[in-house]
């Protein structure tokens, strides 16, 4: 939980029009929902300040003259007009709903979408955490601003249009008296709105690392406890969930006050209307029913300013999420396909690293000057120390990242040639950790080749090795294996990620540690099902069980970057160098009888 593992970007600029005008953009597929919202919103708030011009009417000229007939027409407006605002409030409710759910569906869905285009170093270097955090938290409060913030700004923005007009049309001295409040107003808003953005950018920002410390504690739960971290982590949640109070608890005061300070403004011009009214009234320039609703108006006119003070609050909040949800949306994959790029329809062919040098962020290099050969069908096994460049090897074979000198060859062709996914589409990997999606057994092993069939399904688990276990759970092949497999042991879910792999036919076949995790049983499936799975096929196995990779045709010891060995089991047993330190640790007290056999064999014969 420590701010060194991730250093997020900082939202500092200065606020403009630019990201309301990316937000408001969202609404561009809905435009002739958004006219018929603004409609709606447009008469109710325009029928609202024609109630208060009846309530005039009504009292200078049906109750001051005692004009009854006069009192039933108006009231029968009233009532037509009360009958027509309930339409146009239905319209807008709704339309603002539906609106809100398709624009957090788009959001969610086109952040979802980039997600899958993103290159594997963004993933490596971006919290999960941080990632929900935008593509859920902060999603749900820009479709709220679009929609509801929408809604609000524009009932205030008509409610304050229409006052000041039939304020004008009343007493336009008066009026102009009252509307000189406004840019006070907007002075107090810009003073406010800046202080308000900074915390709510800093509120933000610490939301992401809680929920990134959460992701983090929830998923090394197992970690925590056996080392007795609890307490510890529970500090470091606390001074960041202590950082976002204290925040958001200055964002929220300032809001706060902001209120206050139009309600004594408002205070102030009822106080200027009331004694300019009055002195009006006297010199017979003002009727009874004009001064009462010019107090309604300008109450009908103050009541949305201070909604404006919240909806602008919410305004730098929504603001602050929206700058974090657009920097994913416009993240750029590290690796991209040319604008020629396209798909070979086969893999099958040689494959060579050509001079390959690779580093992770331009630190030390991972891979230097490498190059090897791979004829097609043939079995290469990667020995050797950790963080020699094993992984690395099979990460560039991928594509997950690209070299930075030298070239990768696939069938003849710079592999950057073909597009990503006629890449990947064609390679399977197992990896050391294996992965399963919540589900059944059988939409895990599905999920190499959607559209196999339930007997594809089960002979791929039967070449696995996996059926005979499968068969045996209670639900079968049905059985749940809970979130990221947890029901079940780490050799089954090694065997349905085989199975799963064998389901997709890949032309490439990378396993990466896929028998470390495991105990000697399953290993002795798994290997059953790896020679399944290689036969005719290009394969790598990368190993710390040396006994996994002796049938491979060439076994690699990649030291620092480089092949510091290269042959067959025997070969470099022979060599007696890396290599044979490496075995003789795993199976010293089995060469050492048999090399004593060979030794007394020779004797034996040497002495005949």
């Amino acid at each position: 939980m420590s701010d060194a593992y991730f250093e997020e970007e900082e939202f500092s600029t200065q606020f403009n029009g630019k990201t309301i005008i990316r937000i408001l953009g969202l609404t561009r597929p809905y435009a002739l929902w958004i006219i018929g919202f603004l409609i709606a919103i447009l008469f109710t708030s325009v029928l609202d300040a024609y109630f208060t011009f009846l309530n005039k009417r009504m009292v200078d000229e049906g109750i001051v003259v005692g004009n009854r007939q006069a009192l039933v027409s108006i009231a029968s407006q009233y009532g037509l007009l009360i009958l027509a605002q309930a339409v146009s409030v239905f319209s807008f409710i709704y339309l603002a709903g539906v609106l809100g759910e398709r624009i957090r569906y788009d959001l969610r869905k086109r952040m979802f979408n980039h997600l899958q285009d993103l290159s594997i170093s963004y993933f490596n270097r971006t919290p999960v955490g941080w990632i929900m955090s935008r593509v859920t938290s902060d999603s749900e409060r820009v479709a709220d601003l679009v929609t509801w913030g929408l809604l609000d700004v524009t009932w205030a923005a008509m409610n304050i249009l229409t006052a000041s007009y039939f304020m004008l049309l009343i007493n336009w001295r008066l009026a102009v008296i009252v509307l000189f409040i406004v840019p006070v107003l907007i002075v107090i808003a810009v003073q406010f709105r800046k202080r308000i953005l900074v915390e709510f950018r800093l509120s933000r920002k610490f939301n992401s690392k809680i929920t990134g410390a959460l992701n983090e504690n929830i998923t090394g739960v197992r970690v925590i406890k056996a080392l007795g971290r609890e307490d510890t982590n529970l500090a470091e949640f606390q001074q960041l969930t202590s950082e976002m109070y204290r925040h958001s608890y200055r964002a929220a005061w300032l809001s706060a006050l902001f209120l206050p300070t139009v309600q004594m403004i408002s205070a102030a011009a009822l106080g200027v209307i009331v004694w300019y009214g009055g002195l009006q009234a006297t010199y017979g320039s003002m009727s009874i029913g004009g001064i009462q609703a010019f107090i309604s108006y300008v109450t009908f006119m103050m009541w949305p300013i201070q909604d404006l003070a919240r909806v602008y609050a919410e305004l730098q909040h929504a603001i602050a999420s929206a700058e974090r949800m657009f920097s994913l949306i416009d993240a750029v994959p590290d690796i991209q396909d040319r604008p020629a790029a396209f798909d070979p329809g086969t893999l099958r062919g040689e494959i060579e690293f050509d001079h390959v040098y690779f580093s992770y962020d331009d630190k030390l290099p991972v891979l230097e000057d490498f190059s090897l050969k791979i004829k097609p069908g043939e079995s290469i096994a990667l020995v050797g120390p950790t963080g020699g460049g094993k992984t690395t090897i099979i990460n560039l074979l991928c594509r997950f990242f690209e070299p930075t000198q030298g070239v990768i060859r696939i069938a003849g062709q710079d592999y950057t040639n073909y597009s990503q996914h006629a890449i990947q589409s064609r390679i399977g990997i197992v990896l050391q950790t294996p992965h399963l999606f919540s589900g059944s057994v059988r939409e895990n092993i599905r999920y190499g080749r959607l559209d196999a069939s339930d007997e594809e399904i089960e002979a791929a688990a039967a070449i696995a090795g996996a059926h005979e276990f499968i068969i045996r759970l209670s639900n079968g092949y049905d059985e749940p294996v809970g979130e990221g497999g947890n029901l079940l042991s780490t050799g089954q879910k090694q065997l349905i990620s085989l199975a799963r792999a064998v389901l997709a036919h890949p032309e490439i076949f990378i396993m990466d540690e896929a028998t470390s995790s495991v105990d000697t049983l399953t290993e002795a499936l798994i290997q059953k099902g790896m020679e399944a799975l290689m036969k005719d096929r290009t394969s790598i196995i990368i190993a710390h069980r040396l006994s996994t990779i002796r049938r491979a045709n060439r076994i690699l010891v990649i030291d620092k970057g480089r092949i510091a060995e290269m042959g067959s089991h025997a070969e470099l047993l022979h060599q007696r160098g890396h290599y044979y330190r490496l075995y003789t640790q795993q199976f010293r007290q089995q060469l050492e009888e048999a090399y004593d056999v060979f030794q007394s064999l020779s004797i034996k014969a040497g002495s005949t």
